[in-house]
Order: C-alpha cells, then structure tokens, then sequence
C-alpha cells in the first residue's frame, strides 16, 4: 500500500520532516516515491504540493495520522 508520510531529516533535537510518498513497508528514512512538501516541527511551518499531493489521494494513497492532520490544518482534505 502506497502511504503519503513523514521522513525525517534535520540534525539531533532539531527535527524537520519531508512529507513524502513511500511504500508502507519502507523504513522511515528510505527511498521515496515523491516529495510532496515539507514539514518543520517546531515552527509548525509547512510547504505543500498541493495538486501533486490530491493527485495521489485521487490514485488510492493513504495518508498517515500526522500526515491527516497537516493536511486538514492546511484545508486540503
């Protein structure tokens, strides 16, 4: 199943995220698909593909909770 999650990146206690496309049994900082936007916990700032990231919901891709919730914070869902 294709899932539309976060990987991490950023150096040690200063997490950022790439909300990205993956196979769901991938490991967390492996091989994406696609980017589809950007996350930085602590700023709450995002930058998102929008019409990439619609796109892959319309084929069947699953977001994760966390995903859902940038996304519904960002009012694409």
């Amino acid at each position: 199943m294709i899932r539309i999650r976060l990987k991490r990146y950023g150096r040690k206690h200063f997490p950022c995220y790439r909300i990205v496309l993956m196979e769901q049994k991938t490991k967390r900082d492996g091989r994406a698909i696609e980017e589809l936007g950007f996350y930085n916990s602590l700023t709450k700032e995002t930058k998102l593909n929008i019409p990439r990231i619609i796109s892959w919901l319309n084929c069947g891709a699953q977001p994760t909770k966390t995903v859902r919730n940038i996304l519904l914070r960002a009012k694409v869902l």
